[in-house]
């Protein structure tokens, strides 16, 4: 019976579904943990409060990533045009009056339910779904670059450049995504350099004018000094360290008392103190399956635009996994980026959810036509070989 009704209302890769699952169960229980000392400081010792509110957020994160994956991907790419005009006016009122959070104005407050929105999560979606879009439908007139390829040129830079006025290292790695994303969609190599340039210069010039360019220039002067160790990652350390190869267990960490937000940023230090190399290992193992998953995906993709689709999300929740495993272990200078599926947030976990929703559309989608296709060849009649006499 329960076979029955997963088979008829969780299409798509089953094992891509199993992967999201074991992410939040995992979720849930790092960051119940990471967040005891923030709730005996905010709730009055009611450290309750996240979990359940953290569990919900999931919850209705799954929610969209269910809803997401029954509608045919081909929808998205008429969505995503309007998601783009749409997002440049979200970002740049964030920036002069959104909400100043760790003197970033990364937020806007949606009213009533006091619950932050980071319009940049919809910049990166709209974007990453566009190029794909776009990609698709020009595979056969990639040489006529003022018809085809000006007007992905102008997008990346115009997103990634408002994106760049508050979140550094969100506007690198969405850069990043799109230029491996015009790479697989064979865009040749003069023109993916002068997308480089233009994006380069003109995301330069808004981080110049805009609230992070101090922030990063620091992050990373204390990431190429050797003798210096910056105090989030000498306690991310410490974390490791003392974690060994099993770990302390779950609940048992002492670096969330220190290590600041240990429940977002940080979290996958957290994850190697109370689980050990053995818990880290599993997450990394987790991370290469989604993206292995998601390729596969690709590979029985039916047309461009769905392949496209898929790898430019899996590769863009998979990259910003590592960077910020790669962050905590001091491979890289210190960022904002969440660990997707994991870390504690708001629309970050809807946005993701709604990713992984599209990467299971394509992969419905075309099961499908599969599966009609053996369908219809297995009911067709047989042709007999032996002549038939007048």
């Amino acid at each position: 019976m329960i076979k029955q009704w997963l088979q008829k209302n969780l299409k798509g890769d089953p094992v891509l579904w199993g992967i999201v699952l074991m992410f939040s169960l995992i979720s849930v229980a790092v960051v119940y943990s990471a967040t005891g000392t923030l709730a005996y400081k905010k709730m009055e010792g009611n450290t309750e409060y996240f979990l359940l509110k953290h569990s919900s957020l999931i919850l209705v994160g799954l929610g969209f990533m269910w809803f997401a994956h029954k509608i045919p991907y081909r929808y998205y790419s008429r969505l995503s045009l309007f998601a783009l005009i749409l997002s440049v006016p979200l970002l740049l009122f964030t920036f002069f009056w959104g909400s100043n959070i760790n003197e970033a104005s990364r937020w806007i407050t949606i009213p009533i339910i006091n619950q932050t929105f980071q319009p940049s999560d919809l910049a990166k979606l709209a974007l990453i779904s566009y190029l794909a879009s776009m990609l698709a439908k020009v595979q056969q007139e990639l040489e006529n670059w003022k018809k085809t390829l000006v007007p992905m040129m102008i997008w990346t830079a115009g997103i990634c450049g408002c994106i760049a006025l508050t979140n550094t290292s969100t506007a690198i790695l969405l850069f990043a995504t799109c230029m491996l994303l015009m790479f697989i969609g064979r865009v040749p190599i003069k023109y993916l350099a002068a997308t480089f340039l233009i994006v380069f210069v003109f995301g330069s010039g808004m981080l110049a004018v805009g609230q992070r360019l101090e922030t990063a220039i620091s992050r990373v002067e204390d990431f190429m000094d050797p003798n210096e160790t910056a105090f989030q990652l000498e306690q991310s350390y410490i974390a490791i360290a003392t974690g060994g190869i099993v770990g302390k267990g779950p609940g048992n960490s002492d670096q969330r008392d220190i290590l600041p937000h240990p429940y977002s940023d940080f979290i996958f230090a957290i994850i190697l103190e109370e689980y050990g190399l053995l818990g880290g290992v599993v997450v990394l193992f987790l991370y290469l399956a989604l993206l292995y998953r998601g390729l596969v995906t690709v590979a029985n993709s039916t047309g461009a635009f769905g392949g496209l689709l898929s790898a430019g999300l899996s590769f863009s929740l998979v990259i910003q996994g590592m960077i910020n495993m790669g962050v905590a272990v001091g491979l890289g200078p210190i960022t904002g980026l969440p660990l997707p599926l994991l870390s504690m947030g708001g629309t970050s976990l809807i946005f993701t959810g709604i990713s992984l929703g599209i990467i299971l559309s394509v992969s419905r989608t075309d099961r499908q036509i599969n599966q009609d296709a053996t369908a219809a060849s297995n009911k067709m009649p047989l042709t007999s070989n032996v002549p038939v006499n007048a």
